[in-house]
């Protein structure tokens, strides 16, 4: 397949280079025509989500498009969905560089981006070029805070993106999980994380009447909780009735990795060596809420079998990020004809 090829040319480059020769590829104006290319037919797989009609369960993880500059190109390749961000109120140019690697023999990836993006007017402009341009498959926008911006205010951040971004998405993200902005993941618990939800979801609502329909809600969460925490917070997006919750982000264990080269870099582990820490949260959440909410499992996902484990666990809809960097587009497929 001519992505081994790709693969090959990229993986010489650094991490982040790899990554915006890529971007510029799929940004491209011909991106459609990538289909031919690097991707194969996908399949019809239909399932109903949050109220959504997604033509098949395999979605784009946000953070490959923080910027939502190629969803037309990842949208041809075979994607159910496509989830862009995360994306902030204000540009900001994330963390210091380096701050993403490759670690191959373990197929994963540490990152420190740091919500690097152009600010959210920048995206809502690519997803409406994208809408104009004939894109109308499922988007999801990912929203986050400014790293400036204090605890106490975020959910000010989170609010603003809600406004803008609403009327262009199909679903929105919430993102409260990632290691690399301080103080982000404290947003995950008790009094700070019921409070950020109630607002939310008045801003919802409000929202919902202003343009006549309603966009769901999921919360992005974190593979590093305990099994009390795991629940805490099932109940949590259960009192403020969230529409999904997605199990999960990246960890900041080292387990299996800790002797491989840049195993020590700081940041968040992707890939493989997640997979069997999400699928244990997807398993609590699911227990917990007992069909009450749907789950979009993500962390480690390379195959059709670890697609199929996520949703025999309990998740509705799976996401992939890193298995799409090792595997190329063909894992769309494979997942999509690997599932019953």
């Amino acid at each position: 397949m001519l992505y081994s090829i790709a693969r090959k040319f990229l993986f010489k480059l650094d991490a982040e280079q790899a990554h915006d020769v890529a971007i510029k590829m799929f940004k491209s104006s011909a991106a459609p025509a990538l289909k031919g290319l690097y991707g194969s037919k996908v399949g019809s797989k239909p399932v109903n989500v949050m109220g959504i009609d997604f033509p098949n369960p395999v979605g784009l993880a946000a953070g490959l498009d923080k910027n939502g500059e190629c969803i037309r190109g990842f949208s041809a390749l075979g994607f159910g969905f496509v989830e862009v961000g995360t994306v902030t109120p204000r540009p900001q140019p994330g963390n210091d560089k380096p701050r993403i690697f490759r670690l191959p023999q373990a197929q994963a990836i540490i990152n420190r981006m740091g919500f690097n993006n152009h600010g959210v007017d920048y995206l809502v402009e690519q997803v409406r070029k994208a809408r104009q341009a004939g894109f109308n498959g499922v988007l999801g926008i990912n929203i986050g805070k400014n790293k400036d911006t204090a605890e106490e205010n975020a959910k000010d951040d989170y609010i603003h993106c809600m406004h803008k971004v609403y009327e262009f998405a199909d679903y929105i993200t919430v993102n409260i999980s990632s290691p690399n902005t301080p103080g982000l993941r404290a947003l995950q618990y008790g009094d700070a994380l019921n409070e950020l939800l109630a607002a939310l979801k008045v801003t919802q609502s409000q929202l919902s009447e202003k343009h006549g329909k309603y966009i769901p809600l999921a919360v992005k969460i974190a593979p590093d909780l305990s099994a009390e925490e795991v629940k805490g917070i099932a109940q949590c997006l259960v009192n403020n009735k969230i529409d999904a919750v997605i199990a999960t982000n990246t960890t900041l264990s080292r387990d299996g990795v800790e002797q491989l080269p840049h195993g020590d870099e700081m940041g968040g582990l992707s890939g493989v060596p997640v997979r069997e820490k999400s699928l244990e949260v997807i398993k609590l959440l699911a227990e917990e809420l007992a069909g009450k909410m749907p789950i979009i499992g993500v962390g480690g996902i390379n195959s059709a079998a670890a697609a199929r484990e996520k949703l025999a666990a309990g998740a509705s809809l799976v996401q992939v990020y890193t298995g799409f960097i090792y595997e190329g587009p063909d894992l769309i497929k494979r997942i999509v004809d690997g599932l019953d």
